[in-house]
């Protein structure tokens, strides 16, 4: 909240989207048989936030929401979350961006977003707060505030200003294919700003995406790599992820859960690995603290999953520490 500004944790600000998913009530249906939906509150960047802020750590997001119910339902939540809200601010003229999500039997998703355009979108450069996105000592964000402009402005000039404050910079593509116009926009939409990150965090489906090859041939994983990349994260869903660094590389396995709705559990993964970042530095470079962070990440990433929805089936301290204690694995 406001109030934490001042206080010595490191801060983590993710910067983007933040919507209201519509999950159908009954998975394995399409939108169009769907009989009802579940509200959720969503947005991959204001996922991370609010996974830093459930797992201790201190968390800013940075975006627009439309002057309307949904708008201040989000802004709301991310207080009542303990996400700092400072960077959130509500566009008169747009409304707040909604996705419709369907859920496969198998807990996939499905998208159909309405964003025509959404508030999201809308965000100018002169509007942000670059005070707070000097003040962090990690900015997070995504690649769709890359498609349209003045989003796509606004989200260079505050990446610029973090890489010359000298903070850390995490990316986490996020493809949503439905946003861009092409395949091919997309492709090179989200590789415009790859070598400016230090840490990039990607699914095993977005590395076939990236590289039109298979994602555990480690040779396609490497060609995402590039000098100055301090840590590459590939998630292999409920079977763990994979890390690479200059030094070492691994796998850590994940954690068997029954899952309801896979939305979120990326962000789960990625906020509480920032926490990890956040406090030691070191694990950049030592592979046994880095493999527990890991762990504890899967372990956030397989509860998110458990529930529908993102922001409310993220999960605590506890809930991961939980999981670990009492899994097979």
């Amino acid at each position: 909240m406001a109030q934490n500004r001042g206080t010595t944790a490191p801060l983590i600000v993710s910067f983007g989207e933040m919507l209201i998913d519509f999950v159908p009530d009954v998975a394995g249906v399409s939108l169009a048989e769907s009989t009802g939906f579940v509200k959720a509150p969503g947005g991959a960047p204001a996922n991370v936030a609010v996974a830093v802020a459930k797992l201790g750590g201190r968390s800013a997001f940075v975006g627009k929401v439309g002057e309307d119910e949904f708008g201040h339902m989000l802004a709301d939540i991310l207080k009542q979350n303990g996400v700092e809200g400072g960077g959130l601010l509500f566009d008169q003229n747009a409304r707040t961006a909604l996705a419709f999500v369907t859920l496969r039997s198998d807990g996939e998703r499905e998208f159909m977003f309405y964003r025509n355009p959404s508030a999201d979108m809308l965000l100018t450069e002169k509007e942000l707060d670059l005070d707070l996105i000097r003040s962090a000592a990690i900015f997070h964000y995504g690649s769709i505030s890359l498609i349209t402009e003045p989003c796509r402005s606004a989200h260079m000039a505050a990446m610029r200003a973090a890489k010359s404050a000298g903070i850390l910079c995490s990316y986490d593509p996020n493809v949503r294919l439905p946003l861009w116009p092409s395949q091919q926009a997309a492709q090179d939409g989200i590789r415009s700003i790859w070598t400016h990150a230090d840490f990039i965090k990607i699914s095993d489906d977005e590395v076939a995406f990236l590289t039109n090859g298979d994602p555990y041939e480690e040779k396609n994983v490497l060609s995402l790599w590039f000098d100055g990349l301090k840590l590459l994260i590939v998630t292999d869903g409920e079977k763990g992820c994979r890390y690479f660094t200059k030094s070492f590389k691994g796998k850590v396995d994940g954690y068997r859960v029954n899952t309801v709705d896979t939305t979120g559990a990326g962000d789960a993964f990625v906020g509480s690995l920032l926490v990890s970042i956040s406090k030691d530095r070191s694990i950049f470079e030592d592979e046994k603290k880095l493999r527990k962070a890991l762990a504890f990440a899967n372990a956030c990433g397989a509860i998110c999953t458990t529930k529908k929805g993102a922001i409310p089936a993220l999960p605590t301290t506890a809930m991961a520490e939980d999981l670990m204690n009492h899994s097979n694995n």
